[in-house]
Protein backbone atom coordinates (compact mmCIF):
# COMPACT_ATOMS: atom_id res chain seq x y z
CA UNK A 1 0.00 0.00 0.00
CA UNK A 2 1.59 3.28 -1.07
CA UNK A 3 1.39 6.68 0.53
CA UNK A 4 -0.47 7.98 -2.48
CA UNK A 5 -3.10 5.24 -2.62
CA UNK A 6 -4.04 5.18 1.06
CA UNK A 7 -7.63 6.33 1.59
CA UNK A 8 -9.33 7.03 4.90
CA UNK A 9 -12.91 6.22 5.77
CA UNK A 10 -15.47 9.04 5.85
CA UNK A 11 -16.56 10.60 9.12
CA UNK A 12 -20.12 9.33 9.67
CA UNK A 13 -20.92 11.57 12.66
CA UNK A 14 -23.74 13.97 13.42
CA UNK A 15 -21.56 17.08 13.57
CA UNK A 16 -19.70 16.12 10.40
CA UNK A 17 -22.96 15.82 8.45
CA UNK A 18 -24.11 19.15 9.84
CA UNK A 19 -20.91 20.87 8.75
CA UNK A 20 -21.19 19.22 5.32
CA UNK A 21 -24.60 20.83 4.88
CA UNK A 22 -23.17 24.19 5.96
CA UNK A 23 -20.38 23.81 3.39
CA UNK A 24 -22.96 23.50 0.63
CA UNK A 25 -24.16 26.99 1.56
CA UNK A 26 -20.61 28.40 1.93
CA UNK A 27 -21.24 29.10 5.60
CA UNK A 28 -18.19 30.72 7.28
CA UNK A 29 -16.18 28.18 9.27
CA UNK A 30 -18.00 25.21 7.75
CA UNK A 31 -14.71 23.51 6.87
CA UNK A 32 -13.41 23.56 10.44
CA UNK A 33 -14.45 19.93 10.92
CA UNK A 34 -11.70 18.99 8.46
CA UNK A 35 -9.09 20.11 10.99
CA UNK A 36 -8.09 17.61 13.64
CA UNK A 37 -7.12 20.38 16.08
CA UNK A 38 -10.57 21.96 15.86
CA UNK A 39 -12.37 18.67 16.42
CA UNK A 40 -10.04 17.81 19.33
CA UNK A 41 -10.71 21.20 20.94
CA UNK A 42 -14.44 20.82 20.40
CA UNK A 43 -14.29 17.30 21.83
CA UNK A 44 -12.46 18.58 24.94
CA UNK A 45 -14.98 21.38 25.43
CA UNK A 46 -18.00 19.12 25.03
CA UNK A 47 -16.62 16.51 27.43
CA UNK A 48 -15.82 19.17 30.02
CA UNK A 49 -19.28 20.73 29.77
CA UNK A 50 -21.02 17.34 29.92
CA UNK A 51 -19.06 16.37 33.04
CA UNK A 52 -19.81 19.68 34.75
CA UNK A 53 -23.49 19.86 33.81
CA UNK A 54 -24.51 16.24 34.28
CA UNK A 55 -22.00 15.40 37.01
CA UNK A 56 -24.02 17.06 39.75
CA UNK A 57 -27.21 15.30 38.64
CA UNK A 58 -25.48 11.93 38.60
CA UNK A 59 -23.97 12.53 42.05
CA UNK A 60 -27.38 13.42 43.48
CA UNK A 61 -28.83 10.30 41.89
CA UNK A 62 -26.07 8.14 43.40
CA UNK A 63 -26.77 9.69 46.81
CA UNK A 64 -30.45 8.85 46.56
CA UNK A 65 -29.54 5.29 45.61
CA UNK A 66 -27.25 5.21 48.68
CA UNK A 67 -24.31 4.18 46.53
CA UNK A 68 -21.73 5.12 49.20
CA UNK A 69 -18.08 4.03 49.33
CA UNK A 70 -17.30 1.18 51.72
CA UNK A 71 -14.59 2.53 54.05
CA UNK A 72 -12.32 0.47 56.29
CA UNK A 73 -10.70 2.24 59.23
CA UNK A 74 -6.96 2.16 58.48
CA UNK A 75 -6.05 4.81 61.01
CA UNK A 76 -5.49 7.53 58.43
CA UNK A 77 -6.32 11.16 59.15
CA UNK A 78 -9.69 12.20 57.74
CA UNK A 79 -10.36 8.75 56.32
CA UNK A 80 -13.64 8.03 58.08
CA UNK A 81 -15.05 11.41 57.02
CA UNK A 82 -15.21 9.96 53.50
CA UNK A 83 -17.72 7.32 54.58
CA UNK A 84 -20.92 7.57 52.60
CA UNK A 85 -19.40 9.58 49.75
CA UNK A 86 -21.01 8.37 46.51
CA UNK A 87 -18.89 6.06 44.42
CA UNK A 88 -19.22 4.74 40.84
CA UNK A 89 -18.56 8.30 39.64
CA UNK A 90 -16.62 6.74 36.79
CA UNK A 91 -19.97 6.75 35.01
CA UNK A 92 -19.53 10.53 34.65
CA UNK A 93 -16.12 10.04 33.03
CA UNK A 94 -17.27 7.31 30.64
CA UNK A 95 -20.35 9.24 29.54
CA UNK A 96 -18.34 12.44 29.04
CA UNK A 97 -15.83 10.58 26.87
CA UNK A 98 -18.23 8.62 24.69
CA UNK A 99 -20.77 11.32 23.81
CA UNK A 100 -18.23 13.68 22.15
CA UNK A 101 -16.66 10.73 20.33
CA UNK A 102 -20.03 9.71 18.89
CA UNK A 103 -20.81 13.30 17.91
CA UNK A 104 -17.44 14.42 16.58
CA UNK A 105 -15.21 11.38 16.10
CA UNK A 106 -14.67 9.44 12.91
CA UNK A 107 -16.62 6.26 13.65
CA UNK A 108 -15.18 4.64 10.54
CA UNK A 109 -11.66 4.92 11.94
CA UNK A 110 -10.31 1.67 13.41
CA UNK A 111 -8.38 3.51 16.12
CA UNK A 112 -11.46 5.37 17.31
CA UNK A 113 -13.47 2.13 17.26
CA UNK A 114 -10.89 0.32 19.39
CA UNK A 115 -10.77 3.16 21.91
CA UNK A 116 -14.55 3.17 22.26
CA UNK A 117 -14.57 -0.61 22.68
CA UNK A 118 -11.81 -0.40 25.31
CA UNK A 119 -13.76 2.25 27.22
CA UNK A 120 -16.96 0.20 27.28
CA UNK A 121 -15.12 -3.08 27.96
CA UNK A 122 -13.23 -1.87 31.02
CA UNK A 123 -16.20 0.24 32.12
CA UNK A 124 -18.36 -2.87 32.36
CA UNK A 125 -15.70 -4.76 34.34
CA UNK A 126 -15.29 -1.85 36.75
CA UNK A 127 -19.06 -1.43 37.10
CA UNK A 128 -19.50 -5.11 37.99
CA UNK A 129 -16.71 -4.80 40.56
CA UNK A 130 -18.34 -1.76 42.21
CA UNK A 131 -21.77 -3.36 42.07
CA UNK A 132 -20.61 -6.41 44.02
CA UNK A 133 -18.87 -4.24 46.61
CA UNK A 134 -22.01 -2.23 47.20
CA UNK A 135 -24.35 -5.20 47.10
CA UNK A 136 -22.42 -7.21 49.69
CA UNK A 137 -21.08 -4.18 51.64
CA UNK A 138 -17.42 -5.19 51.51
CA UNK A 139 -14.22 -4.25 49.65
CA UNK A 140 -13.79 -7.56 47.83
CA UNK A 141 -15.88 -6.86 44.76
CA UNK A 142 -15.36 -8.93 41.64
CA UNK A 143 -12.94 -11.80 42.12
CA UNK A 144 -9.43 -11.04 40.93
CA UNK A 145 -9.40 -13.86 38.40
CA UNK A 146 -12.45 -12.40 36.64
CA UNK A 147 -10.94 -8.92 36.48
CA UNK A 148 -7.68 -10.29 35.10
CA UNK A 149 -9.61 -12.40 32.58
CA UNK A 150 -11.37 -9.26 31.37
CA UNK A 151 -8.10 -7.35 31.10
CA UNK A 152 -6.43 -10.20 29.24
CA UNK A 153 -9.46 -10.42 26.94
CA UNK A 154 -9.14 -6.73 26.05
CA UNK A 155 -5.41 -7.15 25.44
CA UNK A 156 -6.08 -10.07 23.12
CA UNK A 157 -8.76 -8.14 21.24
CA UNK A 158 -6.53 -5.09 20.71
CA UNK A 159 -3.39 -7.07 19.88
CA UNK A 160 -5.06 -9.42 17.40
CA UNK A 161 -6.96 -6.55 15.75
CA UNK A 162 -3.70 -4.66 15.23
CA UNK A 163 -2.23 -7.84 13.77
CA UNK A 164 -5.05 -8.60 11.35
CA UNK A 165 -6.68 -5.26 10.48
CA UNK A 166 -5.56 -3.89 7.07
CA UNK A 167 -6.25 -0.35 8.34
CA UNK A 168 -3.53 -0.51 10.98
CA UNK A 169 -0.22 0.08 9.22
CA UNK A 170 2.83 2.30 9.65
CA UNK A 171 5.58 3.94 7.64
CA UNK A 172 9.08 3.56 9.00
CA UNK A 173 11.29 6.61 9.40
CA UNK A 174 14.79 6.50 7.91
CA UNK A 175 17.78 8.82 8.07
CA UNK A 176 19.68 9.83 4.93
CA UNK A 177 23.13 11.18 5.78
CA UNK A 178 25.58 13.16 3.67
CA UNK A 179 28.94 14.82 4.29
CA UNK A 180 28.98 17.93 2.18
CA UNK A 181 30.51 20.59 4.38
CA UNK A 182 28.50 20.34 7.56
CA UNK A 183 26.98 17.05 8.73
CA UNK A 184 23.45 16.83 7.28
CA UNK A 185 20.74 14.36 8.22
CA UNK A 186 17.46 14.16 6.34
CA UNK A 187 14.57 12.08 7.65
CA UNK A 188 12.28 10.40 5.12
CA UNK A 189 9.53 7.80 5.34
CA UNK A 190 9.25 4.74 3.17
CA UNK A 191 7.02 5.07 0.13
CA UNK A 192 4.78 2.22 1.25
CA UNK A 193 2.88 1.34 4.41
CA UNK A 194 3.90 -1.83 6.19
CA UNK A 195 2.06 -4.37 8.29
CA UNK A 196 4.69 -4.96 10.94
CA UNK A 197 4.85 -5.16 14.76
CA UNK A 198 7.12 -2.16 15.17
CA UNK A 199 7.08 0.14 18.16
CA UNK A 200 8.91 3.14 19.54
CA UNK A 201 11.83 2.70 21.90
CA UNK A 202 14.25 5.33 23.25
CA UNK A 203 18.07 5.39 23.13
CA UNK A 204 18.40 3.79 19.68
CA UNK A 205 18.75 5.14 16.14
CA UNK A 206 15.37 5.99 14.56
CA UNK A 207 13.66 5.00 17.86
CA UNK A 208 12.21 1.87 16.23
CA UNK A 209 12.04 -1.67 17.58
CA UNK A 210 10.54 -4.59 15.67
CA UNK A 211 9.19 -7.52 17.68
CA UNK A 212 10.15 -9.78 14.77
CA UNK A 213 13.78 -9.27 15.79
CA UNK A 214 13.04 -11.33 18.91
CA UNK A 215 12.07 -14.29 16.73
CA UNK A 216 14.66 -13.76 13.96
CA UNK A 217 16.36 -17.04 14.98
CA UNK A 218 13.49 -18.94 13.31
CA UNK A 219 14.55 -20.03 9.81
CA UNK A 220 11.17 -19.73 8.12
CA UNK A 221 10.48 -15.97 7.50
CA UNK A 222 6.69 -16.43 7.68
CA UNK A 223 6.92 -18.31 10.96
CA UNK A 224 9.31 -15.69 12.35
CA UNK A 225 6.87 -12.93 11.40
CA UNK A 226 3.94 -14.77 12.99
CA UNK A 227 5.88 -15.39 16.18
CA UNK A 228 6.88 -11.71 16.23
CA UNK A 229 3.21 -10.73 16.24
CA UNK A 230 2.50 -13.26 18.99
CA UNK A 231 5.22 -11.68 21.14
CA UNK A 232 3.62 -8.30 20.44
CA UNK A 233 0.17 -9.54 21.54
CA UNK A 234 1.74 -10.92 24.72
CA UNK A 235 3.28 -7.50 25.48
CA UNK A 236 -0.11 -5.85 24.83
CA UNK A 237 -1.79 -8.14 27.37
CA UNK A 238 0.86 -7.33 30.01
CA UNK A 239 0.56 -3.59 29.36
CA UNK A 240 -3.23 -3.52 29.61
CA UNK A 241 -3.29 -5.61 32.79
CA UNK A 242 -0.46 -3.74 34.53
CA UNK A 243 -1.65 -0.21 33.76
CA UNK A 244 -5.28 -0.99 34.54
CA UNK A 245 -4.41 -2.50 37.92
CA UNK A 246 -1.94 0.32 38.63
CA UNK A 247 -4.59 2.98 38.02
CA UNK A 248 -6.99 1.02 40.22
CA UNK A 249 -4.50 1.06 43.11
CA UNK A 250 -3.72 4.75 42.57
CA UNK A 251 -7.36 5.67 43.14
CA UNK A 252 -7.07 6.13 46.89
CA UNK A 253 -6.90 9.89 47.43
CA UNK A 254 -9.18 12.68 46.22
CA UNK A 255 -8.17 13.70 42.70
CA UNK A 256 -5.06 11.51 42.57
CA UNK A 257 -5.99 9.03 39.84
CA UNK A 258 -7.98 11.53 37.77
CA UNK A 259 -5.26 14.18 37.79
CA UNK A 260 -2.43 11.73 37.10
CA UNK A 261 -4.38 10.13 34.25
CA UNK A 262 -5.11 13.55 32.71
CA UNK A 263 -1.38 14.37 32.67
CA UNK A 264 -0.56 11.07 30.97
CA UNK A 265 -3.44 11.65 28.55
CA UNK A 266 -2.00 15.03 27.49
CA UNK A 267 1.39 13.43 26.76
CA UNK A 268 -0.19 10.62 24.72
CA UNK A 269 -2.37 13.11 22.82
CA UNK A 270 0.72 15.06 21.74
CA UNK A 271 2.43 11.84 20.63
CA UNK A 272 -0.66 10.78 18.65
CA UNK A 273 -0.86 14.16 16.93
CA UNK A 274 2.83 14.16 15.97
CA UNK A 275 2.86 10.51 14.85
CA UNK A 276 -0.31 10.97 12.80
CA UNK A 277 1.12 13.89 10.80
CA UNK A 278 3.69 12.89 8.19
CA UNK A 279 5.36 16.32 8.26
CA UNK A 280 5.85 16.42 12.02
CA UNK A 281 6.77 12.72 12.10
CA UNK A 282 9.52 13.38 9.56
CA UNK A 283 10.74 16.47 11.39
CA UNK A 284 10.96 14.62 14.73
CA UNK A 285 12.28 11.41 13.16
CA UNK A 286 9.48 9.15 14.43
CA UNK A 287 7.34 6.58 12.63
CA UNK A 288 4.27 7.82 10.77
CA UNK A 289 0.99 6.05 11.63
CA UNK A 290 -1.79 7.04 9.21
CA UNK A 291 -5.21 7.41 10.80
CA UNK A 292 -3.86 7.61 14.34
CA UNK A 293 -4.42 11.38 14.37
CA UNK A 294 -8.09 10.60 14.99
CA UNK A 295 -7.11 9.50 18.47
CA UNK A 296 -6.38 13.13 19.30
CA UNK A 297 -10.14 13.69 19.15
CA UNK A 298 -10.62 10.86 21.63
CA UNK A 299 -7.83 12.24 23.80
CA UNK A 300 -9.56 15.63 23.84
CA UNK A 301 -12.70 14.02 25.22
CA UNK A 302 -10.66 11.96 27.69
CA UNK A 303 -8.84 14.98 29.11
CA UNK A 304 -11.99 17.12 29.16
CA UNK A 305 -13.90 14.41 31.01
CA UNK A 306 -11.19 14.11 33.66
CA UNK A 307 -10.89 17.87 34.18
CA UNK A 308 -14.68 18.07 34.55
CA UNK A 309 -14.68 15.14 36.96
CA UNK A 310 -11.99 16.82 39.06
CA UNK A 311 -14.48 19.64 39.69
CA UNK A 312 -16.32 17.19 41.95
CA UNK A 313 -13.49 14.80 42.84
CA UNK A 314 -10.88 17.31 44.05
CA UNK A 315 -10.32 17.44 47.81
CA UNK A 316 -12.69 17.15 49.60
CA UNK A 317 -14.32 14.84 47.09
CA UNK A 318 -18.05 14.93 46.47
CA UNK A 319 -17.83 11.67 44.53
CA UNK A 320 -15.36 8.84 43.98
CA UNK A 321 -14.76 7.29 40.57
CA UNK A 322 -14.72 3.75 41.98
CA UNK A 323 -13.43 0.82 39.98
CA UNK A 324 -15.87 1.87 37.26
CA UNK A 325 -13.53 4.79 36.65
CA UNK A 326 -10.07 3.64 37.74
CA UNK A 327 -10.02 0.32 35.86
CA UNK A 328 -11.37 2.10 32.80
CA UNK A 329 -8.78 4.89 32.93
CA UNK A 330 -5.91 2.42 33.17
CA UNK A 331 -7.25 0.35 30.29
CA UNK A 332 -7.77 3.46 28.15
CA UNK A 333 -4.23 4.75 28.72
CA UNK A 334 -2.68 1.36 27.99
CA UNK A 335 -4.65 0.79 24.77
CA UNK A 336 -4.01 4.37 23.63
CA UNK A 337 -0.24 3.95 24.07
CA UNK A 338 -0.32 0.59 22.30
CA UNK A 339 -2.24 1.90 19.28
CA UNK A 340 0.25 4.73 18.70
CA UNK A 341 3.13 2.24 19.13
CA UNK A 342 4.40 3.71 22.42
CA UNK A 343 3.76 0.77 24.74
CA UNK A 344 7.45 0.42 25.63
CA UNK A 345 7.41 3.99 26.93
CA UNK A 346 4.67 3.10 29.44
CA UNK A 347 7.10 2.09 32.24
CA UNK A 348 8.40 5.67 32.36
CA UNK A 349 5.26 7.59 31.42
CA UNK A 350 3.06 5.58 33.83
CA UNK A 351 5.75 5.06 36.46
CA UNK A 352 3.42 6.36 39.19
CA UNK A 353 0.98 3.54 38.48
CA UNK A 354 3.75 0.95 38.43
CA UNK A 355 5.19 2.16 41.73
CA UNK A 356 1.75 1.69 43.28
CA UNK A 357 1.68 -1.85 41.84
CA UNK A 358 5.21 -2.68 42.99
CA UNK A 359 4.73 -1.24 46.48
CA UNK A 360 1.86 -3.65 47.12
CA UNK A 361 3.79 -6.64 45.75
CA UNK A 362 6.88 -5.75 47.82
CA UNK A 363 4.78 -5.30 50.95
CA UNK A 364 2.98 -8.63 50.60
CA UNK A 365 6.12 -10.55 49.57
CA UNK A 366 8.29 -9.17 52.39
CA UNK A 367 5.55 -9.71 54.97
CA UNK A 368 5.19 -13.38 54.01
CA UNK A 369 8.96 -13.90 53.92
CA UNK A 370 9.59 -12.37 57.36
CA UNK A 371 6.65 -14.22 58.87
CA UNK A 372 8.13 -17.54 57.74
CA UNK A 373 11.63 -16.59 58.90
CA UNK A 374 10.95 -14.73 62.15
CA UNK A 375 7.43 -15.87 63.00
CA UNK A 376 6.27 -12.27 62.72
CA UNK A 377 5.44 -10.40 59.54
CA UNK A 378 7.33 -7.17 58.84
CA UNK A 379 6.73 -4.48 56.25
CA UNK A 380 8.69 -2.41 53.76
CA UNK A 381 6.36 0.61 53.83
CA UNK A 382 4.18 2.02 56.60
CA UNK A 383 1.17 1.21 54.42
CA UNK A 384 0.42 0.41 50.81
CA UNK A 385 -0.49 1.34 48.12
CA UNK A 386 2.37 3.84 48.11
CA UNK A 387 0.29 7.01 48.52
CA UNK A 388 -0.95 5.76 51.91
CA UNK A 389 2.67 5.43 53.07
CA UNK A 390 2.99 9.24 52.96
CA UNK A 391 -0.41 9.67 54.59
CA UNK A 392 0.50 7.70 57.73
CA UNK A 393 2.70 8.96 60.57
CA UNK A 394 5.73 6.90 61.60
CA UNK A 395 5.29 4.58 64.57
CA UNK A 396 8.36 3.40 66.59
CA UNK A 397 6.56 0.13 67.31
CA UNK A 398 5.89 -0.52 63.64
CA UNK A 399 8.16 -3.10 62.03
CA UNK A 400 8.80 -1.51 58.63
CA UNK A 401 11.99 -0.76 56.68
CA UNK A 402 11.05 2.74 55.48
CA UNK A 403 9.86 5.13 58.17
CA UNK A 404 10.37 8.34 56.18
CA UNK A 405 8.58 10.71 56.30
CA UNK A 406 8.15 10.74 60.06
CA UNK A 407 4.98 12.81 60.05
CA UNK A 408 1.81 12.35 58.03
CA UNK A 409 1.55 14.55 54.95
CA UNK A 410 -1.84 16.20 54.24
CA UNK A 411 -3.83 14.45 51.55
CA UNK A 412 -4.08 17.47 49.23
CA UNK A 413 -0.29 17.96 49.35
CA UNK A 414 0.36 14.29 48.51
CA UNK A 415 -1.94 14.54 45.50
CA UNK A 416 -0.33 17.74 44.24
CA UNK A 417 3.16 16.25 44.58
CA UNK A 418 2.10 13.14 42.69
CA UNK A 419 0.80 15.41 39.92
CA UNK A 420 4.14 17.23 39.79
CA UNK A 421 5.96 13.88 39.53
CA UNK A 422 3.57 12.91 36.72
CA UNK A 423 4.40 16.09 34.80
CA UNK A 424 8.12 15.37 35.27
CA UNK A 425 7.72 11.80 34.01
CA UNK A 426 5.78 12.98 30.95
CA UNK A 427 8.53 15.48 30.15
CA UNK A 428 11.27 12.86 30.60
CA UNK A 429 9.38 10.52 28.26
CA UNK A 430 9.64 13.07 25.46
CA UNK A 431 13.28 13.82 26.31
CA UNK A 432 14.32 10.17 26.08
CA UNK A 433 13.10 10.04 22.48
CA UNK A 434 15.79 12.56 21.52
CA UNK A 435 18.57 10.60 23.25
CA UNK A 436 19.93 8.10 20.72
Amino acid sequence: MSLQTLTLNPRPTLFYWLFQILQDYDFPGARLMDYITFRAGLSFTLALVIALVFGKTIIERLQKMQVGEVIRNLGLEGQMSKKGTPTMGGVIIIMSILLPCFLIGNLGNIYMILMIVATLWMGIIGFLDDYRKLKYHNKDGLKGKYKVTGQVGLGLLVGITMWLSPQIVMSENMEIESREGNYLIEVVHKGTFEKTPQTTIPFVKNNNFNYEWVTSWIDDPNSAQTMGWIVFVFVVIIAVTAVSNGANLTDGLDGLCAGTSAIIGVALAIMAYLGGNIIYAGYLNIMYIPGSEEMVVYAGAFIGALVGFLWYNAFPAQVFMGDTGSLTLGGILAVFAILIRKELLIPLLCLTFFLEDVSVMMQVGYFKYTKRKYGEGRRVFKMTPLHHHFQKAADPNMQCLIQYPKGAIPESKIVTRFWIVGILLATLTFVTLKIR
